[in-house]
């Protein structure tokens, strides 16, 4: 299945671009998400280990399955001060 992936803040800037497409087996997990993003899009691999994923909405542990038509988010870590 193809995936579209929504970036945010610093996965938006190591991409350069606000989403992106990768191809996952059906029934793939948030675990093989990362798997293809990093393979696909190496510039996100510092950020991918500490990113989490929202799947429609909600939040995802990398076992979670991702449904045919999901909306995904990555959503990076954020620092502040």
């Amino acid at each position: 299945m193809k995936a579209t992936v929504k970036l945010f803040a610093g996965a938006r800037e190591l991409a350069g671009q606000e989403q992106i497409e990768v191809e996952l087996p059906a029934e793939a997990t948030v675990a093989q998400l990362r798997a293809a993003l990093l393979a696909d899009y190496p510039a996100l691999g510092p950020l991918l280990p500490h990113a989490l994923f929202a799947i429609n909405g909600d939040y995802a542990t990398d076992q979670s399955d991702i449904p045919d038509s999901a909306e995904i988010a990555c959503i990076p870590p954020v620092s502040g001060g």
